[in-house]
């Protein structure tokens, strides 16, 4: 396991010659020699991959048994010096019983031996003609290849700091996989040695299968399936090799290849530990027994070049553009269903909205009308008002009024500037200061206007602000920090940007088309300073407190996986390798975790709002946190970089 976590493990499916152990043993050694000069450490091969799944009543046969047991001394010869361990099927005499078994060795020597619990004797499978159940097999001995090793179905393995453990084929389709008492026991990582038959329609039930078991147990969860060489008498194999963690699938391999195959990733173990700690329903041990742990150092894997795993840029949207469209439209059910509860309540009518001509704005608005459609109100119960400034551009007026006018809102426009002039009059402010003062005297202005039209109407006052903003301090406190519901609050501004362009593809109207369109355009800004003398947007929030795209990678890291400052940066790498370099990542990092811990307060006051995704920033939900605490050791983090 190297410091950020990460343990590259793999899924070998060898070409195997049905019950010819010496050269079943030959491909397993390339394959392993194969995974070594990849830097895996831990390494799975198919159920009975030394003798080949299909050998039917040749494993009764003692010349078949005993070449197998040959097989395993020479596999462990051959890997003796090689900086990994093997997870090997194979079949095993112990007493006067065989076991469908799941060898584990590395330098050379046999760590313990895992035997097969659920035995299938139904349809094609008739395994209790041959094998025993190894299920209540605990603290037992068995001696193999020469050598001698713990035997039963509770144990797991350690190896440099990583817990596994074992289970094999059938025990992952019934009701309660042995895999889940052994997540309960500690293991992070499960190997399941199989030999599964394909049917049609079979293998996306598997994915779902195995993805959920590693969601379900917060495992790393490694299938290895028998592929090419196996009898095809009255079965085809497949050689599936899938590896998922935590319900996500992190890479798979090619069906029905005539090839051998390895597949290959990197698991963090460091990520799957803090969804256990986070998750108080799995600390629930009262049922899980005890296992026996068997711990072993191997020396440092070659290194490789570059993580075996996509590191997404964007972790709030879904990259599938199918996936995406559909998440697209659950989002806007979500918070259009948490806006119809709140009008419902206050049996409100009206609602108001500030609009911009920006994109949070647009995507609060086009929730509201939504959700007033859901509702049977009618849209001009929806007050937009757009509250031009000293930085309003020509751009964002028009845009704010064209979308007001085209989703048939009752439009109002209220202008600030000489009520603010009269504020800077008042409280003294110099004509020439552009200040925080200056800044946040517009908004706690617009902020002021809206609530005061709401009281008038009897209306709710929308809050617009979005998730990264929350988590930047990026508004003005008590000015549009603040509202009366805010539908945005978890909606990163990444994702923001995918909403409106989603919402633009299904308009049916082409002229609000082209407005939506527009906005995504238009550069993300408060236009709290007045413009450029080409009329153009001068501040751009972007260019102030760094790329979005950056920082909600570092919320999401950060918040939902609690990833530290230097494997972040590490990811952010990975992430965005060719568009930001590790000087201006480190940078922005810091920006982060300084703006992060100073404006707690704020998100300590904000108004209600809607959860949509894994991470909200609530303090009435998934974030707690002292307004007071200090950013120090992460920032100590980051000097040291």
């Amino acid at each position: 396991m190297d410091n950020y976590g990460f343990v590259k493990v793999a899924a070998a499916v060898p070409q195997v010659a049905v019950a010819d152990c010496a050269r079943n043993a030959e491909r397993i050694v390339a394959l392993a020699q194969q995974a070594a000069r990849r830097g895996v450490e831990l390494v799975a091969f198919p159920e009975l991959a030394v003798t080949g799944y299909t050998c039917a009543d040749l494993f009764l046969q003692p010349a078949l048994l005993d070449a197998a047991d040959e097989a395993l001394g020479e596999i462990m010869r051959q890997t003796r010096k090689l900086p990994l361990a093997l997870i090997v099927g194979l079949p095993l005499r112990h007493e006067d019983r065989l076991y469908n078994c799941a060898a584990v060795v590395a330098q050379g020597r046999l760590l313990g031996v895992v035997p097969k619990s659920y035995i299938p004797n139904y349809a094609e499978f008739y395994e209790a003609r041959w094998f025993a159940s190894g299920a209540g097999i605990e603290e037992e001995r068995i001696t193999a290849a020469g050598q001698e090793a713990d035997f039963g179905t509770e144990l797991t393995f350690a190896v440099n700091g990583a817990e596994f453990g074992i289970e094999i084929c059938e025990d992952l389709w019934v009701a309660s996989p042995p895999s889940s008492r052994l997540a309960l026991n500690g293991a992070k990582l499960i190997f399941n040695l199989s030999a599964s038959p394909e049917g049609v329609g079979k293998h996306a039930y598997l994915r779902e299968l195995v993805a959920q078991q590693s969601a379900r147990t917060h495992t790393a969860y490694v299938y290895c399936s028998a592929g090419f060489g196996e009898s095809s008498t009255d079965l085809v194999f497949a050689g599936n090799g899938l590896i998922a963690e935590n319900g996500t699938m992190l890479a798979q391999a090619a069906r029905f290849s005539l090839d051998e195959q390895l597949t290959v990733a990197d698991v963090d173990i460091e990520r799957l530990e803090f969804e256990r700690r986070r998750n108080t329903s799995f600390r629930m041990r009262e049922e899980a027994g005890e296992s026996t742990v068997i711990e072993m150092e191997l020396p440092d894997a070659l290194k490789a070049s570059a993580l075996d795993r996509r590191v997404d840029p964007m972790p709030f949207v879904p990259a599938d553009e199918a996936h995406r469209s559909e998440r697209c439209e659950e989002i806007f059910q979500i918070q259009s269903h948490g806006l119809a509860r709140r009008l419902a309540h206050t049996g409100c009518r009206c609602a108001v909205v500030g609009i911009s001509g920006g994109l949070d704005s647009t995507l609060a608005l086009l929730v509201t009308v939504r959700t007033f459609d859901m509702l049977g109100l009618d849209r001009r119960g929806i007050l937009g008002i757009t509250m031009p400034g000293f930085g309003t551009t020509d751009r964002t007026y028009r845009n704010a009024l064209k979308l007001m006018e085209g989703l048939g809102v009752t439009v109002r426009e209220i202008p600030i500037r000489d009520a603010c002039l009269q504020h800077f009059r008042d409280i003294g402010l110099p004509e020439s200061d552009r200040s925080a003062a200056y800044e946040n005297a517009q908004a706690r202005e617009r902020t002021q206007i809206l609530m005061d039209v709401a009281n008038m109407e009897g209306g709710l006052v929308i809050g617009t602000g979005d998730l990264s903003e929350l988590a930047l301090g990026w508004a003005t406190y008590n000015g549009d920090q603040m509202s009366m519901y805010g539908v945005n609050a978890s909606v990163p501004k990444t994702l923001v940007r995918h909403l409106v362009r989603w919402a633009a593809d299904t308009e049916r109207d082409g002229a609000t088309r082209a407005t939506l369109l527009d906005i995504i355009d238009t550069p993300v800004s408060p236009e709290l300073l007045p413009a450029d003398r080409e009329g153009n947007i001068a501040q751009k929030t972007e260019d102030l407190v760094g790329p979005y795209e950056l920082h909600d990678f570092f919320l999401y890291n950060f918040v939902r996986a609690g990833f530290r400052p230097a494997k972040i940066a590490f990811l952010a790498e990975q992430a965005f390798a060719g568009s930001y370099d590790r000087e201006t990542i480190v940078k922005w990092l810091r920006v982060f975790f300084r703006r992060f811990f100073a404006q707690q307060f704020k998100r300590s006051a904000m108004p209600d709002g809607p959860k949509v995704g894994s991470v909200s920033l609530s303090p009435r939900g998934d974030w707690r946190m002292p307004s007071d605490a200090s950013a120090a050791l992460w920032l100590r983090e980051l000097e040291e970089l």
